[in-house]
């Protein structure tokens, strides 16, 4: 089984705190308005709607659509990596197709040009199904609540929830949070929540999250970069229907000829992977800053792309081979700089501005080149 984020439907717990966050942050703008016309909601009575429709205990409504991932970063021309690769998802347009019956029914597709792969959950049957190896895996789920663990089709590919989730958790008093004009997305009346940094600091210039009017369900997640029209980055639904999906689409055989697996999966197994990685990470990972202007500090050679097929030095093809490309196709676009803490070499994005110090270090925020340089002086 590939690596993948946990399948979660509606806004998390992390609501709460944003609720108490933007009570703690002063006014908090609650003029809803435009087309279509949605009743009256503050940004306080918006989001406790969303968290009692995640926390209801009948579960999220049945549900089909497509998700579109979407990426404009500023990024030099991207090396070839192929569209199941994660690093393709840096740049350009992807999409998941889900159907979601219920806890115990989902789909989630992730089609490309030339595959697609699939985890297809219905009742006790848990399938994982890889065109390009031609390869279904059977799934027994272990542990008291075992679909916890269970990774999307898609590991980098994030639905509009787990985009939610991510930006909610940054809120905090150094956050703006208003009601803005109401908009249509997917073909449904959505509120839309807008996010804005308080810190100059920050490349972000605000982030709207669209919550369905019906069902209060993330919608849409956009991220502005300062000085940009357009998001630099968005994900969303751009169908979606609130109606049972056909039990077919839950029903999957194994095609002649493909390779049939059987693994053992469950929560166990994901909290143990990222306690692995977590141990690898701590002792080297510093964070300067908090919030949207917190930068990342790690030795440079821990985080250097390596590459082979799984990841290891030299393999063509490779994701590790894919993203050691890629940084060096980046690096050429790199600007020589310097300061009282020494020289180095800086990359900037829309959102992202990374620091590679002569010293061995690696410093990555969405954060102007002042504040990254700020942070390289923090020992």
């Amino acid at each position: 089984m590939r690596r993948g984020t946990y399948v979660r439907w509606g806004v998390p717990i992390a609501a709460a705190a944003v609720i108490g966050a933007a009570i703690g942050a002063g006014p908090v703008i609650a003029a809803v308005s435009g087309d279509p016309v949605l009743p009256e909601r503050s940004a306080q009575q918006l989001l406790a709607d969303a968290a009692a429709a995640a926390e209801k205990s009948e579960g999220m409504p049945p549900m089909s659509g497509t998700v579109q991932q979407t990426a404009s970063l500023g990024l030099p021309a991207l090396p070839d990596t192929g569209d199941g690769s994660p690093l393709s998802l840096l740049s350009g347009s992807h999409e998941v197709k889900l159907w979601y019956g219920g806890e115990d029914k989902m789909r989630l597709a992730l089609p490309t040009q030339f595959n697609e792969t699939n985890v297809i959950v219905n009742g006790d049957q848990v399938w994982y199904w890889d065109s390009d190896s031609n390869t279904a895996t059977r799934v027994k789920l272990q542990g008291e609540h075992p679909r916890e663990g269970l990774p999307t089709a898609a590991p980098t590919v994030m639905t509009p929830d787990q985009a939610a989730q991510r930006l909610l958790e940054q809120v905090d008093e150094s956050t703006t949070i208003s009601v803005s004009n109401t908009a249509e997305v997917a073909g449904r009346p959505a509120y839309q929540l807008t996010l804005t940094p308080k810190d100059p600091a920050s490349l972000v210039q605000e982030v709207r999250l669209a919550i369905d009017g019906e069902h209060y369900v993330p919608l849409r997640v956009q991220v502005f970069a300062k000085g940009s029209a357009e998001p630099a980055f968005q994900v969303g639904f751009t169908q979606l229907t609130f109606t049972p999906p056909a039990e077919e689409n839950f029903a999957f055989t194994p095609p002649a000829g493909a390779k049939v697996e059987e693994k053992t999966f469950g929560p166990s197994d994901v909290r143990q992977e990222h306690a692995e990685e977590a141990r690898r990470t701590a002792g080297d990972l510093k964070v300067r800053g908090e919030g949207w202007t917190a930068v990342a500090v790690l030795p440079a050679d821990a985080a250097m792309p390596q590459g082979d097929a799984d990841g290891a030095p030299g393999a063509p093809g490779g994701e590790g081979a894919d993203a050691r490309a890629l940084f060096d196709n980046v690096l050429k676009t790199a600007t020589p700089v310097s300061g009282t803490w020494g020289s180095g070499k800086m990359i900037r994005t829309k959102l992202v501005t990374v620091l590679l110090t002569d010293d061995g270090r690696l410093l990555v925020g969405a954060v102007t080149p002042e504040e990254i340089m700020k942070a390289a002086g923090v020992r």
